[in-house]
Order: structure tokens, then sequence, then C-alpha cells
């Protein structure tokens, strides 16, 4: 994302051809706060002292609860269109710069219409991190009570369960060793009826050397835990790709997590950049954090397709390249960023979108605290996206659902963008990506080749380039 943004190009923003497009939103609320830092980990996250827990809950429960008068304050109003859809606005003109003490950060003009007494409705709240898990329950209570004040929607609900689903989906990011009776229980009292549990292996040779704080005991003992407080949807996440990992090992793994049944499982493939530590260390050619057991290319590609049938045959739903679900428990938050829904992030380093602006607040939670203890927006990168750079998002976020895309209603939603000679290039590149078994096309639906979701990026780029 570019830290300025500029005009977009020319073209109609693809919101304005669908005057009655819902207006529900996400919240995403950050913690950037771990007990360790994982080798692999590329987020914008770190290590603090408890002591910073309180403080920083105080600030994202301020931001939340004057956001308003923040975004008012500091010139951004593109979230008038979170509340009214604002399908009938022009492409506007903007000016950004950099944040300065004096304030003027931000001015962007749009559609007038939006009072401070308009609310937006919320159907998915999302506290991700980072570990929010090690926050006083209480702490987590007054920011979900002020995300409940200005978001109705977002209101203290049943939790979910297999009887029926809740109006609003509110999910915690958790590590297995946070949680505890006390706190599971504390947790649903407040309104959580999701947790996504980071457990990323069954093995100590593999968590210990990657930097995980747990062990296979405690991810055991923690859906023990939240099943007996009466959590009735828990996703699960393993990875891909860890030091030490051997396709019996992988494979071992995923039967422990089928064995505890969650109703959600999301399976990443190990990520080599420059992010981490460990993808430093592989890409400089090093030894240090166990780079020299890191499984190859295709032994990873390997595990994933192990997973994909293991999962079908136990009954789960592949719904997205990382994500499982029994029905009825796919992640609605999640859906919202591949569909291009509109949500709001508050806390260091959280993200925005507002279906034609993205923005996002500064990373660091010192930075960040002292703007909103002094009344500012701390937003630090800004960018319109344009009609062109939407349309892509389209076809590769699309693409990421197992369902695919639908041609014929993206040209007639994008309508300019989608010319002749852009259906041109793209038919001739869906065919040849076809004629070598890469994607699967019937009429005017697209889809990833089941088989070959494991190389989906090359896909992408051989779409977009």
């Amino acid at each position: 994302m570019n830290t300025y943004a500029k005009n977009g190009e020319g073209g109609t923003h693809p919101e304005s051809a669908h005057p009655g497009k819902p207006t529900t939103l996400g919240i995403y609320i950050q913690v950037p706060f771990c007990q360790t830092k994982c080798t692999y980990c590329n987020f914008h996250t770190g290590v603090a002292s408890p002591a910073a827990y309180a403080p920083y809950a105080r600030a994202v429960e301020r931001e939340i609860r004057d956001w308003r008068a923040l975004h008012a304050a500091a010139g951004l109003q593109s979230v008038n269109r979170l509340a009214l859809g604002n399908a009938a606005a022009a492409p506007a003109p903007m000016s950004c710069h950099s944040e300065r003490s004096d304030e003027s950060a931000f001015a962007l003009n749009v559609a007038p219409g939006f009072s401070p007494a308009s609310s937006a409705f919320a159907d998915t709240v999302y506290l991700g991190g980072g570990t929010p898990s090690l926050f006083d329950p209480a702490d987590l209570a007054r920011i979900l009570a002020a995300v409940h004040s200005q978001f109705p929607g977002a209101d203290r609900i049943a939790p979910s369960s297999s009887t029926g689903a809740a109006s609003t989906e509110v999910t915690l990011e958790a590590d297995p060793e946070t949680i505890t009776p006390e706190k599971a229980a504390a947790w649903l009292a407040t309104g959580i009826n999701r947790i996504s549990l980071g457990a990323q292996s069954f093995h100590d040779a593999e968590l210990k050397p990657a930097g995980r704080m747990h062990r296979r005991e405690d991810i055991f003992a923690a859906i023990a835990h939240l099943r007996a407080a009466g959590f009735a949807n828990i996703s699960l996440d393993l990875i891909a790709g860890l030091p030490y990992q051997t396709a019996a090992s992988w494979q071992a793994s995923v039967e422990e997590a089928l064995r505890l049944r969650p109703e959600h499982i999301s399976i990443y493939l190990f990520e080599i950049d420059e992010g981490s530590r460990l993808g430093r260390e592989l890409l400089s050619g090093g030894s240090r954090y166990s780079a020299g057991a890191v499984p190859s290319d295709d032994a990873m590609a390997e595990s994933y397709e192990f997973a994909c049938g293991r999962l079908r045959e136990a009954g789960y739903d592949h719904y997205e390249i990382s994500n499982w679900a029994l029905p009825g428990f796919r992640s609605r938050h999640n859906l919202k960023y591949w569909r291009r829904e509109p949500y709001l992030g508050f806390g260091a380093g959280a993200h925005s979108f507002d279906g034609r602006w993205r923005w996002a607040n500064a990373h660091d939670p010192a930075a960040y605290a002292a703007a909103i203890e002094q009344g500012r927006l701390p937003v630090e990168q800004l960018e319109e996206v344009t009609p062109k750079q939407a349309l892509e998002e389209e076809l590769f976020l699309g693409l990421r659902q197992l369902d695919g895309i639908d041609l014929a209603s993206i040209e007639a939603q994008y309508g300019p963008e989608f010319s002749a000679d852009f259906k041109e290039t793209l038919g001739a590149r869906l065919d040849e990506l076809r004629a070598q078994g890469l994607v699967e096309r019937a009429g005017t639906r697209v889809r990833l080749a089941p088989a070959r979701l494991a190389i989906s990026n090359e896909v992408f780029v051989a779409l977009l380039d």
C-alpha cells in the first residue's frame, strides 16, 4: 500500500453500478502484542510487557467510541460510504501529506450526506493480532462494548451453535497456552462466539524451533476448555512447511486436527519472504532459525494436497484456497476481504476499506496510542483504489474462492474497465491457462482447477501480469 494517494484513472467505480449494495461492514481490532516472535512471522507485531496491554486497550476503546470525530478532525470523510453506501459518488479529488504534528494529515472530499447520527451496521467483529487472548477479558469486554455503542448489530449475543447462527460473528484469535477455563467463560459472556486457535502443528519438535510457546498437550487442553465453556464455533490453524516437518508428521497433525473436529480449519503454506527472520535467513542462504530443516516447495505442495483430500473425506467444505469449514461455519468476516466488502480497522496497524479507499493506522503501538490521546487519527497510509485496481482485485480475490468468478457479472459491474481489449486479453489468457489444466471454465464461470490450487499464485501472475 502506498503512503500517498492520487486521483483514480478514468472510469466508473464499481459500487456505482449497485445502488442496492448491502452496507453491512466488518470490524477488525488489531492487538499487536505477542509473548514471543515466531521465526516465521511476517506481521507487524512485537513482544511487550503485560503492563502495556491495558493502556493500549483503552486507546482502542477510545478510537472506536470517537471514530466519527477523529475522522472529521483529520478531514477523512470516506467513511461516509460505510453508512450510506454512497452509490452515486463520483471520483473525488484529494490531497494527502505525511502525518505531521500540526494535525493536518489528510484531506478527502466526498459526496455529502453523512451525519454523526448515522450508523453503520456491523455483522462481523474480529479481534486479531498478535495474540488478543493475552488481554484481560475485562479489557476485551470494554472494547466490544465500545463497538456495540457505535455499530448496531455488533451486540452482546448468544453464542453460535449448531442449532442456529449468531446474528453477529465475533471472533477472537487465541494461542492454546493462553486459554483457561475462566477466560473461556468470560469471553463467551462478553459476546465472543468464535475462537480462531493458532495450533500450527501437533508436534513439539516443530513448535519449539518455530518459537511457539505452546506444546501439543496445550492444544487439547484449550479445545476442552472452550467446549466446556460452550463454544460451538472453533477454527484451528495449521502451517505446512515448518522446520523439521515431514510427510508423516504433517499427516499426523491433520489427523489430530480432525480428531478434535473444529468447525473450521485454515491451512497455510510457509511463506519465504523478507518479512520474517526465518524467511530472510533462507533468502540469504543462512542456517539460523533451523533454515536448513525447512521442507522443499514440492514437499509443501504435497502436504497441501494431502490436506485437501483428507479434509474433503472428513466432510469439510473447501471454500477458499486456505480455508475449510463444516456446513454453516465459513468465516463470515474473512469472506468480506475476499468479496471486497467494507470493513473498519481499529488499533495499531489496522487496515480499513470502504469500497473505494484503503487506509491504515500507524504500526507503532506507542505512536498510535499517543495520537489517540491527542485526539488525532493515527492514519499513516492512504490510497484510492482505481477502477482498474478494483477489477484486478475482483478477479484474483474471486479466484481464491473455490466457487470461482462469474465473468458476465463482473463485466456488468465494471463496465468501461471491462473493455473489448481487456476482455480479449483476459479471454486469451484464460484459454491458455485452461489448456494447461490450471483453470476450469463453464460458460462465463471460471475457477481454479481444484488439483492445482497449490500453485495458485502462478495462475494469478499469468492472468494479470
